[in-house]
């Protein structure tokens, strides 16, 4: 008789002991008490998590200078400055604490309005007629004209030079005895003109130096633009018949509303931000007619040694901002709610 194969046996598994015990038992129905908690053992750290552990050291490392420069030149600055608005301090002696004294001088205080006066009226000034003026010149210039690379590389240079380059350049310009301007003028048969020694003239000859340099900015965001506008759209306003005001109000406008919007919003910042410039030309003068906020602020710290007093000026144009840069978004946030609640009423019917 012939001999069968040998049945093949899987090697047995490795069991815990006690674990074993424990499952026998509860076949079994044998209670010998709770079954022993399982014990997970954590794998030991790998080279492949050492090398990721050095990596985040490594970018620590390379990261903590910008660190560190941020919350010296940003974060400690707010906070004592906050502290500061609340105290007198001439940043000689040691300070005492007022409490609120500073933001209620800041309210009886002339002077403090005219350069929020000063501020509203530049920035009223300023702001529209760079976009417009930018408008204007990015339309011409989106043209196939000769030397049009020229004319863009002239229009852009004057935003490059320092606001103290301009406020030196300007102040010979138009100074009234010695003045290039006043020397055209009177060519002209025009009479001298004061320009920045005049009261009525001086803050409207900022805005003007401000418009020489700011303007080029507005028109290379505005070219870019006009430049992503898809050219279909225009041609089909064309064949139906539209004209260039046509084209400009329907096609080109709602096209550039983004960037508009954003060119409002960055130039309306930098002309609360002016103080470079007033400190070159005019020094705050003639007087007070061009002391702007910001000049103001810097005027009261470290020229009057009033720094708590200065501090409390920024903290309330800061309050200012805050508040003129939220009521847009609200205003937009309720008309939205308004607009999908009537749609939802609307909807059944």
């Amino acid at each position: 008789m012939p001999r069968l194969p040998t049945p093949l046996t899987l090697p047995e598994r490795k069991h815990n002991t006690r674990a074993d015990h424990g499952h026998a038992d509860r076949d079994e129905g044998i209670t010998s008490g709770p079954a022993p908690s399982r014990i997970v053992k954590r794998p030991l750290p790998g080279p492949w998590q050492r090398r990721l552990r050095g990596e985040q050291a490594t970018a620590w490392i390379f990261v903590s200078p910008s660190v560190l420069i941020i919350l010296g030149l940003s974060v400690v600055p707010v906070a004592w400055s906050l502290l500061l608005s609340f105290r007198a301090d001439d940043l000689v002696t040691p300070s005492r604490w007022v409490g609120l004294d500073n933001y209620r001088a800041l309210v009886q205080d002339p002077n403090f309005g005219q350069a929020v006066r000063n501020t509203l009226l530049y920035t009223a000034l300023y702001v529209p007629l760079s976009i417009g003026l930018g408008l204007v010149l990015a339309l011409v210039l989106n043209r196939r004209i000769r030397l049009v690379g020229l004319y863009r590389t002239l229009i852009f240079v004057p935003f490059v030079i320092s606001a103290t380059a301009q406020g030196v350049l300007f102040s010979f310009v138009l100074d009234p005895e010695f003045g290039v301007a006043n020397s055209v003028l009177h060519e002209l048969g025009v009479s001298p003109q004061g320009f920045l020694t005049d009261p009525g003239q001086a803050l409207p000859v900022l805005v003007a130096i401000s418009l020489w340099s700011g303007t080029g900015f507005c028109v290379v965001v505005t070219l870019a633009a006009l430049q992503d506008v898809p050219p279909s759209l225009t041609e089909a306003a064309r064949l139906d018949g539209a004209g260039r005001w046509n084209l400009l109000r329907h096609v080109v406008l709602p096209a550039l509303n983004p960037v508009l919007a954003f060119l409002l919003l960055w130039q309306t910042i930098n002309a609360l931000q002016v103080f470079d410039l007033v400190y070159v030309t005019t020094k705050g003068g003639p007087l007070g007619s061009t002391t702007l906020i910001v000049y103001f602020i810097w005027e009261q710290a470290f020229k009057n040694f009033t720094a708590g007093y200065g501090a409390a000026a920024a903290y309330a144009l800061a309050v200012a901002l805050l508040l003129v840069f939220s009521v847009p978004r609200l205003v937009r946030a309720a008309r939205v709610r308004s607009c999908e609640a009537h749609g939802l009423e609307g909807a059944p019917r």
